[in-house]
């Protein structure tokens, strides 16, 4: 959102937060039955909490007559700290109290703060499952409203069973003095409230939806296991506000909690016996032991908080002996406890075995606005005109980091423009040192190896590809990058997007360039990496260069921005003109890597050190290296467009670069056919040869004197003609990439043992595949797209490790017989991409012919065949070569029928014959099939489909998917409904394995055949648990067993609470329409579980005792229930009989 138009909507949007400030309008709000209790033993309660300084919310006290109850009693929940209920026999009969009852496990109970019910003279379980005097409340509930659309009295179930399933406390006369069972009462919420909430932050702004995210992750409602939860970031982000905020809101329930702040800091000072100290000090009070040593600490940690119900905090984290010392299992605090740890080092994380992490991200740009505003002016109102540049520029720079935007707010708190600009302006020369410092503890922390590695990257290389990135630190200092890159990942300092580029926080980029300059603030060229142009350009052109120098990264920016400031109006720079007297290295006899981009020079270099390993200058002004380069140490060397052509390479043996790993040779080297052989002679250590798209080359050149290259690409040329032979004798080859040289007609013989991945695609002259000599076992993978290639030869059986063989938009007259022969072989794709002429293809097609040789079966089980125009007679054939299929794809076919023969494809479990249009008939089936799809087969009838796809047996085993022509959903769906949910109650397992649905569309808004994405997705008790699906192909009806959705969060053999749990699954689909659903529970899976799901209400006193009535959820009225099947009558009492 442009910064102009979020000042005139600021206050608007502001997203503060407040909430996290918890100043409590009420310590406590008391919900009861006035005519059972007020004068009793809510009375004495309320007076007890009185007494003992408790703020508390009791009806008849607070609200004066004339207000609107309902709104009035809403906002003071919402404002209460804790929800006591006082569930005595009359509660349920008042509506008034059921509503009261809704909201309060809505506003307190659903934010994670503490509601405790009290039942006084009831059973817990007649609140539960509305027995007695809570059923006959319910039944007259139910009679009164028995129109009400809004779901009321449902609501209310839900609520009762959801309170009776709280821990609180029960009494019953003769059990005790109830003004002790009040006292007890007391005393827990008295120590409640005691604890005094920590302070958050001044402006928490973005902090709901991160805590929203935490909560989460705690699954606060499981009760019985511990859970613990990573948050992790760079310095400054906001963990320990966010833990902070968690901690606050959820503290009230758990019976101990210890939030341990700067364990990194007092670790370091005073040791993890004074952080085990401080554990038990805070959980236990008094009680709490010295101890003298770190074994003992953990084990006393383990004897005396393994029952207590902990919430732990556990900030700044940095070593693995702080999370064994401290907190080093689960099993060593009770159930239902959580420990929150916030570390910069995700790899502790993963030390620890803790699976549940959450990464803090920076502010977007419009609460980074609100926060420095907030800092910067106290207040929200803002001269939008006045402050709009320097507020821009000053969220640019900090780039949604939180410290660093209340650090420069607080610094220009009061001040004019012209110190905005002036300020910020300072900063993008020289950081602030505040923000440095907290950002520089996880640098320090680093090996001195691994901080010369993040200095490289973090100066010259933001952006670059990872690959990239490890070659050049590869060669520069000679040891393997991987494990180096990867402990920057985890301290948080660097990240790898997708598509492996190497980036960090813009902070990160100013803390690593300013470790640098203070090496020497006033002469770059004391530096140990350069990579300011203003600064290469001044050390060249007078000679400033010492042997401090190790890395020069020159890139002029092709733009820049206006002088207003605008970052959208850039203009084009011009080309910087470098006018020196190419002497300038000859001081920096440490430069190991030399890259430079762009730029002119007035004249080439006369002197390059000897030292270099790296070497990049794509638009050198030298004809050839100087007379004295001995370039002993250079890896990788990537030259300019001419260099080439006088090949004045150093004549001295000695000083041949032997070492030289990777050359990457340009496009226009080869316009006089210039001959490479003598140049590769000297190349005896090169391990990278690429000629892409080199579109004058026309020969590639004998490369059998580099023995130990390892790739070699030469894709996108398109006059290629000829390989030398050489390239198919190279032991040491790991990658041969050939691909879319459109005048290539042969290719060499190939015996390359190393050989991993070879690429052929888009030769379209290329007639043969070349032959193999040798084995060669580590190729798995080929794909052969587009090229000429007519057949296999017999010796392509020598690549026997080959798993995977896509052939797409190839000239393949038939199935070759080599592949029946490949025991590995377990992936064939045939897909023809394009049939503009159907009679020529169909003249020329003989797949359906046989295979070349003798018939034998293959090991073939996953066999795609698209768009060939396949028919009938292809499957007796197919019988014979592919028996061992299990998954089949014949779409875009011309057969008419799936005949009776196909059953003996006894493995086959998934079979696709989409848009195969000719198809009328179905006269068999594989006996173990689960997914199968016919969509757009328009000449498939509804009743073909109906007599051999939708029987009720073939899909009682489970596990079926199948997408089919359809009209109506079949009858053996008992539960049938329009809408987009059901509910149903079930205790124990969540049955995912025993729910089979069908949903039918009709008047879709874009008609026909589409490809779709459904979102199933599953809550519980009123919080989603699960969510997943998939894109599928939909034509009419989809059946499909919950257990194969592709879910985000697995419930499989997830065991729930021994109670009743009320569960909703849904769906969403990508397009609209009318929807319909049906629902199967089966046989084969339900009949151990059948006792443990119910469709009727199971609280309800006088339920039916039919075994189905789910709740459906729709926005229109017009349900229709099918009559359970007979078969499903096993069990048609009461749920009540089952508790």
């Amino acid at each position: 959102m442009p910064l102009q138009s979020s000042f005139s909507s600021f206050s608007t949007h502001s997203s503060s937060s407040s909430s996290f400030g918890y100043a409590w309008e009420y310590d406590v709000f008391i919900s009861f039955r006035g005519e059972d209790t007020r004068y009793g033993f809510t009375g004495n309660l309320y007076k007890a909490l009185f007494d003992k300084g408790v703020h508390t919310f009791i009806d008849d006290e607070e609200l004066q007559r004339g207000h609107e109850i309902t709104p009035s009693l809403l906002t003071t929940i919402e404002e209460s700290r804790i929800a006591i209920i006082v569930l005595s026999a009359n509660y349920a009969s008042s509506s008034f109290c059921l509503d009261e009852l809704v909201h309060i496990l809505h506003c307190i109970k659903g934010n994670d703060r503490l509601v405790l019910p009290v039942f006084y003279e009831v059973d817990p379980s007649d609140v539960r499952h509305q027995r007695n005097s809570f059923g006959e409340a319910i039944a007259k509930h139910e009679k009164r409203y028995k129109y009400d659309m809004s779901n009321k009295v449902d609501k209310w179930k839900q609520a009762l069973h959801q309170v009776a399933n709280l821990s609180g406390y029960h009494f019953k006369h003769g059990d005790g003095y109830e003004h002790k069972f009040i006292a007890n009462i007391v005393e827990e919420i008295s120590r409640k409230i005691n604890r005094v909430p920590l302070p958050v932050a001044d402006y928490p702004v973005g902090l709901k939806s991160r805590v929203s995210n935490i909560i989460s992750l705690l699954e606060m409602d499981s009760s019985d296991r511990v859970h613990m939860v990573g948050i992790h970031g760079i310095g400054g982000i906001g963990k320990t506000t966010l833990a902070i905020a968690v901690y606050n809101l959820i503290a009230d329930n758990f019976e101990s909690v210890c939030f341990l702040e700067n364990v990194r800091e007092n670790s370091s000072k005073y040791g993890l016996v004074h952080l085990q100290n401080n554990l038990l000090c805070k959980i236990l009070g008094k009680e709490g032991v010295q101890i003298q040593g770190v074994k003992e600490g953990t084990l006393q940690i383990q004897q005396r908080l393994c029952r207590k119900k902990v919430l732990l905090i556990l900030d700044d984290v940095d070593d693995k002996k702080q999370l064994e010392s401290i907190a080093g299992k689960p099993d060593w605090f009770g159930g239902g406890s959580r420990v929150i740890i916030t570390t910069r080092d995700t790899h502790l994380l993963k030390l620890h075995n803790v699976e549940k992490t959450f990464e803090v991200a920076a502010l977007s740009k419009e609460h980074s606005l609100e926060l420095l505003v907030k800092k910067a002016f106290k207040n929200d109102e803002v001269n939008s005109s006045y402050y709009a540049n320097v507020l821009n520029c000053a969220i640019t720079y900090a780039s949604g980091h939180p410290l660093a935007l209340e650090i420069i707010g607080s610094n220009l708190f009061g001040k004019e423009v012209e110190h905005w600009e002036s300020a910020l302006h300072q900063y993008e020369k020289i950081p602030n040192r505040e923000i440095q410092q907290i950002l520089k503890i996880s640098y320090d922390a680093l090996e001195e190896y691994e901080k010369n590695i993040f200095l490289d990257i973090t100066c010259c290389f933001k952006g670059h590809n990872l690959k990239e990135i490890s070659d050049i630190l590869h060669a520069h200092y000679g040891d393997h990058m991987t494990y180096h890159i990867d402990r920057l990942v985890d301290k948080s300092l660097i990240k790898i997007k997708f598509g492996d580029q190497v980036t960090f926080h813009d902070l990160i980029e100013d803390m690593g360039k300013e470790i640098v300059r203070q090496e020497s603030p006033n002469m770059p060229g004391n530096r140990s990496r350069l990579w300011s142009h203003e600064d290469i350009v001044q050390v060249l052109q007078e000679k400033q260069g010492t042997s401090t120098v190790e890395i020069i990264y020159l890139e002029f920016p092709s733009s820049k921005m206006e002088e207003n400031g605008d970052p959208s109006k850039k203009k084009k720079n011009k080309v910087v003109q470098v006018e020196w007297d190419g002497l300038a290295f000859k001081d920096m006899v440490n430069l190991k890597t030399l890259i430079i981009k762009n730029g002119s020079f007035s004249k080439g270099p006369k002197y390059l050190p000897n030292n270099l390993r790296v070497l990049d200058w794509r638009r050198s002004p030298l004809k050839g290296f100087p007379d004295d380069f001995q370039p002993k140490h250079l890896c990788m060397l990537k030259l300019p467009d001419y260099l080439f052509k006088s090949c004045n390479l150093p004549k001295h043996s000695s000083g041949h670069p032997k070492k030289l790993s990777i050359l990457k040779l340009p496009y226009y080297l080869f316009k006089k056919s210039y001959k490479l052989d003598s140049l590769f002679k000297n190349l005896a250590s090169l391990n990278v040869l690429n000629f892409d798209n080199s579109e004058y080359l026309k020969e590639i050149p004998d490369v059998s004197g580099l023995l130990t290259l390892q790739k070699l690409s030469f894709s996108g040329c398109k006059n290629l003609i000829r390989v030398h032979n050489s390239v198919g004798i190279l032991n040491n080859l790991k990658v041969l990439k050939a691909e879319d040289c459109q005048s290539l007609r042969t290719f060499p013989s190939i015996n390359l043992p190393s050989l991993e991945i070879l690429m052929l695609s888009g030769c379209n002259r290329l007639e043969k595949f070349p032959e193999i000599l040798g084995k060669m076992e580590k190729v798995e993978m080929l794909r052969l797209c587009g090229t000429n290639i007519k057949h296999l030869p017999s010796s392509f059986q020598n690549l026997c490790e080959l798993s995977h063989l896509i052939l797409i938009a190839n000239t393949f007259h038939r199935i070759p017989s080599v592949i029946l022969d490949m025991p590995k072989l377990f992936t064939l794709l045939y897909i023809n991409v394009n049939i503009n002429n159907h009679e020529t293809w169909a003249s020329r097609n003989k797949l359906e012919e046989g295979v070349e040789g003798t018939l034998s079966s293959s090991n073939v089980s996953n066999l795609t065949v698209n768009n060939y125009m396949l028919s009938d007679n292809f499957f007796p054939l197919a019988l014979a070569w592919f028996r061992n299929v299990k998954t089949l794809d014949l779409s875009r076919n011309r057969f008419t029928i799936l005949p009776e023969c196909i059953q003996d494809f006894r493995f086959l479990s998934s079979l696709k014959v989409d848009f195969c249009t000719k198809l009328v008939k179905i006269a068999g089936i594989p006996p173990n099939l689960k997914q199968f799809s016919a969509v757009g087969c328009s000449n498939l009838t509804e009743e073909e489909v109906k007599s051999v796809l939708l029987n009720q047996e073939l899909h009682e085993n489970g596990r079926t998917e199948f997408a089919l022509p359809g009209t109506t959903i079949p009858a053996w769906f008992e539960e049938q409904g329009k809408g987009d949910s059901i509910s149903f109650w079930f205790r124990g397992e969540f049955p995912s394995n025993a729910l089979c649905f069908a949903i039918l569309q009709r008047n879709r808004r874009n008609g026909g055949t589409y490809i779709t994405r459904i979102t199933t997705m599953v809550s519980i008790n009123g919080k989603q648990v699960s969510r997943g699906g998939g894109r599928t192909q939909m034509q009419d009806l989809f059946i499909f067993d919950l257990s194969v959705t592709n879910k985000t969060y697995h419930l499989d053999g997830i065991c729930f609470e021994n109670k009743w749990n009320h569960a909703n699954v849904s769906f969403e689909f990508q397009y609209g329409g009318e929807m319909e659903f049906g629902m199967h529970i089966l046989k084969q899976e339900s009949s151990s579980i059948m006792k443990d799901i119910q469709f009727t209400n199971c609280n309800s006193p006088d339920h039916l005792p039919a075994r189905y009535c789910p709740l459906w959820h729709s926005n229109s009225p017009d349900h229709k229930r099918k009559r359970p099947h007979k078969a499903l009558h096993t069990h048609s009492s009461k749920c009540t009989h089952h508790v």
